[in-house]
């Protein structure tokens, strides 16, 4: 969401806050265009903020407040408050702050004035902040993803251990069945590396067993969910299963809210980078700007099209869960991102080149059903 259009019609006095674990630095800059006025610092707790607001409220009897902090590790319990308070609030984002090129000096007080100032102008970019159901999901999902990442640490760190042993597993597929019968039979003639070994296969199934609890967990969440009808659209999808559709929605919210879906693209860094400059226009890798959560799950998503386009009983099962629109816009997905990856590749593209084309793609798709869904009128605009 874009900065402001009118915000001087809008709101009298702006305050940016940066915002810390211990403290949160204050400045205040009235219409107009006068130097914004640094008030010091006070705790970042809510007692203390609720001061902040009730003092600021009387000083500037009448006035609209708008506030201004970047997003960060704090989370939004601050604006919420805010908020509550009868007050605005925006969370901007840090990477969007415009910034001066030769400025080297850095202080809370410096941040301060320059949110308070910014704001004024309407030079902020604010973030979508989810509500408390939203983010609960979205802390469900990460929990899940983080836990994934320490199941494939522990794994790789069996593996290298018995790589090391000279252990080679020769069967296809690891962690299947055969696998860990095999794993069962391993033995060495010390009772040290025998313990160590042990203790390896025991951290991959504790690790598993967390991961699995968390999807059990999220399966339960999706039924009392505002967003499950789209959850379950999305998932007519080749390669979108609830785990990536849960997580696109946990991170997005209301996709609708996307004017295009090249807005969209452009959000999770799908779209290339460009430098251009004069006649010559060079494009290179992926922005990889916005969200990466969503970003990595889709580009995952995207490596099932590199097979022929079919309906599986998988994805029939799935799609009779939705309407005949939403089952025709997967279908139209299917057809459009196979022949997509075959025609990159076999134009000699990389492959993770190719998948990260077809998840850009998978995007538009994304969008569309979203749109069909919540009944949005600019969900029939053009894919292209």
């Amino acid at each position: 969401m874009h900065a402001r259009e009118h915000a001087e019609r809008l709101y009298g006095v702006y305050v940016g806050l940066d915002v810390h674990k211990e403290t949160i630095a204050v400045a205040v800059a009235e219409c107009g265009r006068g130097q914004p006025e640094y008030q010091g610092e006070i705790r970042n707790r809510p007692k203390a903020v609720a001061k902040l607001l009730e003092r600021l409220s009387a000083q500037y009897g009448g006035e609209q407040i708008l506030f201004a902090y970047e997003a960060g590790p704090c989370g939004y319990g601050l604006y919420r408050q805010i908020i509550a308070s009868g007050h605005a609030c925006e969370v901007v984002a840090p990477s969007l702050i415009p910034r001066k090129a030769g400025e080297r000096v850095k202080t809370d007080r410096r941040d301060a004035l320059g949110l308070a100032r910014l704001s004024r102008s309407g030079e902020l970019t604010a973030v979508w902040v989810p509500n408390q159901e939203q983010e609960a999901i979205r802390d469900l999902t990460r929990a899940r993803e983080d836990m994934k990442a320490i199941e494939t640490k522990a794994r790789q760190r069996l593996g290298a251990f018995l790589l090391r042993h000279g252990r080679v597993y020769e069967g296809k597929s690891r962690w299947t069945q055969a696998h860990w019968r095999w794993l069962a039979m391993v033995k060495f003639d010390a009772p040290l590396q025998q313990i160590v070994l042990q203790e390896y296969i025991e951290a991959v199934k504790e690790s598993q067993r967390r991961v699995s609890g968390l999807e059990q967990q999220m399966r339960q969440s999706l039924a009392g969910w505002s967003l499950r009808p789209v959850v379950e659209a999305l998932m007519a999808l080749r390669g979108v299963s609830l785990i990536t559709a849960m997580t696109t929605l946990a991170e997005l919210g209301d996709i609708s809210r996307f004017d295009s879906p090249r807005q969209l693209m452009a959000y999770l860094g799908l779209v290339p980078s460009e430098h251009s400059s004069g006649g010559s226009r060079r494009q290179g890798a992926i922005t990889r700007a916005g969200n990466g959560h969503v970003r990595r799950v889709l580009v995952e998503a995207g490596w099932s099209y590199r097979f022929p386009a079919r309906k599986t009983r998988v994805i029939e099962q799935r799609a009779a869960l939705t309407s005949p629109a939403v089952q025709a816009i997967a279908w139209q997905a299917q057809k459009r991102l196979c022949g997509r990856y075959h025609h990159l590749f076999a134009a000699g593209k990389l492959k993770q080149q190719v998948t990260t084309a077809v998840a850009r793609e998978l995007v538009g798709f994304v969008w569309a059903i979203a749109c069909e869904v919540t009944g949005k009128a600019h969900g029939s605009k053009s894919l292209a």
